[in-house]
């Protein structure tokens, strides 16, 4: 469980640090990190750090995929948890 928690605590930082240099690359017009790995990062834990740097650094907020996206991961994620801890 110790590492489970860990897991998440570095996914999460590796999101929220993702959403930052890609919105940097952005404003500098350089290479971008493809969407289909800021959302694979989230679905595979890293969702809050996610959402903490999609609106930190408002990067990604008019984009359908991630306005409604991110929020249903973290669901799936809450749930997810939920069934681990109450089983």
């Amino acid at each position: 469980m110790k590492l489970f928690i860990v897991y998440l605590i570095v996914i999460n930082i590796v999101g929220f640090v993702v959403f930052g240099k890609d919105k940097s690359a952005a404003r500098k017009h350089r290479w971008r990190i493809p969407e289909h790995i800021l959302m694979f990062i989230a679905a595979f834990g890293g969702v809050l750090g996610c959402l903490a740097g999609m609106y930190l650094f408002r990067h990604k907020t008019l984009h359908v995929k991630f306005r409604i996206g991110l929020p249903l991961i973290l669901i799936c994620w809450i749930a997810l948890i939920l069934f681990i801890l109450l089983r």
